[in-house]
């Protein structure tokens, strides 16, 4: 109860001009770089982290969580506008988002997305400041063996959520496996699969993946389909834009459900608390809750603000939960965290369990900040801004399509510094256009590659803790769990609910 309150005494700190001048320049920085593909907030964290030397610590970690917040909504823009997802965590927003574009209500799923990143931002947010001492302790009961029938948990439900198409899906997924096991061996110090090329050593970076399979892919295929850019285009000429057309109506929320919201933010706030898992998961898991429990399934991948819905409040919510463990155990839930990890250790400032005790007074303008930025800057940006960003859609394809191609070049150049990994950007990028051509759905290849890494690493510490010993899974009850909880997803996505793909993205038609 001490450190709520001392959360909500921090926000008088909000009205410093100085704090309020960071937090809202990091909340724009942000959005600017997840709308661009190659350039995330990760990207632009790293790139602003020099500043934080010459800033007070509690200014610094302010601006951080503006940018995190930022960055996890603002992929939704271009995910929506243009098919190209500006962050992983968007991914599942682009599949119901660029439909919408294309019936010329791109301005109604941007709205649908703003509201699912503010609701699930707060309600992330919220459950931090209430309850992350406890959250910190049960995300302990997760053991080895749990986070790997999690992961496989992950995998599963997005290859069989293809329905139609589930053997693409799954080969596109082992695909994405094998590439994550190129460079060095996650447990020996041994090189795997670089073919005598230096240059892999290091294995194929995420940001070269992320920015071919998307971005240089979709230039391509926007290339070889003129005839569907006009329509996009045409589709946004016939509609006026204004300000008030980015806020849904009223029946349409009910529609999606007061539990549909709540029920994706705590999926992203809980999966958020497992180091390692990200945004990517959490919207994975409450898209595909959400078309479990749908009674349209089938619309879904279509334009159904419901998919939007689930997959920003998810992947917003996901900040409040990432935050638990880098704040109690100084591990990072994923690359931002581990950015502001970096923020607390040069300020002096220890993350671990005394950290909330001991420095409270540091860590709640924090928090007061990440759900200011969900609360305030996320509708607000929407309401200044919505027009400029639906209007990309208008642009000349040639010219448009033309600095996303350089964008995302340079970007996976920045991001790697690295003349290898640029041109490896431009490989997958070539190889997810054929994929996407045959109807291979090219989502299960790049979460097969995120997951790689950390579904190998757990499989192997899990069996050699056993002695080789499969049985393992079966015996602890956290991996049993996750377990039992794939044979339902099955049962509900394969067997009971055996229609067209709930998650055929648009991206790969």
């Amino acid at each position: 109860m001490d450190f709520i309150y001392l959360v909500a005494s921090s926000f008088s700190l909000l009205f410093d001009p100085l704090n309020l001048i960071y937090i809202v320049a990091g909340f724009l920085i942000g959005t600017i770089f997840a709308s661009i593909p190659g350039l995330t907030a990760t990207l632009a964290m790293a790139l602003l982290l020099p500043m934080t030397y010459t800033l007070d610590v509690t200014t610094a970690l302010m601006a951080c969580s503006s940018i995190y917040m930022a960055g996890m909504c603002g992929g939704s823009i271009t995910a929506t506008t243009i098919n190209i997802p500006g962050a992983p965590s968007s991914m599942m927003t682009a599949l119901d988002g660029y439909p919408m574009q294309q019936q010329g209500k791109g301005a109604l799923a941007l709205g649908h997305a703003a509201i699912g990143s503010m609701i699930g931002g707060a309600i992330g947010a919220l459950l931090l400041i209430a309850v992350a001492p406890f959250v910190a302790q049960a995300s302990l009961l997760v053991k080895t063996t749990g986070k790997f029938s999690l992961l496989a948990f992950a995998i599963i439900v997005i290859v069989i959520a293809q329905q139609g198409r589930m053997l693409k899906a799954g080969l596109a997924a082992c695909v994405g496996l094998m590439l994550s096991t190129i460079g060095l061996d996650t447990m020996e110090p041994v090189t795997r699969f670089t073919f005598g090329y230096s240059d892999l050593t290091a294995g194929v970076d995420l940001m070269p993946v992320i920015i071919g399979t998307f971005a240089i892919a979709e230039v391509l295929i926007q290339a070889n389909s003129p005839f569907d850019a006009i329509k996009a285009t045409e589709a946004f000429n016939k509609v006026k834009i204004k300000r008030k057309n980015f806020f849904p109506p009223l029946a349409d929320i009910r529609k999606i459900g007061l539990a549909c919201y709540l029920k994706s933010s705590l999926i992203g706030y809980f999966v958020g608390t497992l180091p390692g898992a990200g945004g990517s998961m959490g919207a994975f898991l409450a898209y595909a809750e959400a078309v479990r429990t749908s009674p349209n399934p089938e619309t879904f991948g279509k334009g159904n603000p419901q998919g939007i819905a689930a997959a920003e409040s998810a992947n917003n919510a996901v900040c409040g939960g990432a935050m638990v463990p880098m704040l109690t155990f100084g591990i990072p839930g994923d690359p931002i965290t581990a950015i502001m990890l970096g923020v607390l250790v040069i300020n002096g400032i220890q993350p671990g369990p005394q950290l909330m005790a001991g420095q409270a007074e540091l860590i709640a303008p924090m928090l007061a900040a990440l759900l200011f930025s969900a609360v305030v800057l996320i509708p607000l940006t929407l309401f200044l801004l919505g027009p400029y960003f639906i209007k990309i859609v208008a642009i000349r394809k040639d010219v448009l399509y033309g600095v996303i191609a350089l964008l995302a070049v340079v970007g996976s150049y920045v991001s790697t510094y690295s003349s290898f990994q640029m041109f490896m950007a431009l490989g997958m990028g070539v190889f997810a256009f054929y994929l996407r051509r045959n109807g291979f759905p090219v989502i299960t290849m790049l979460l097969g590659y995120i997951l790689g890494p950390n579904l190998e690493e757990f499989l192997r510490r899990s069996l050699a803790l056993s002695n080789g010993d499969p049985m393992t899974f079966f015996t602890n009850l956290d991996s049993l769990f996750f377990i039992i909880l794939t044979m339902i997803f099955i049962y509900f996505l394969a067997i009971r609910k055996p229609k067209k793909s709930p998650v055929a993205s648009s991206a790969d038609k």
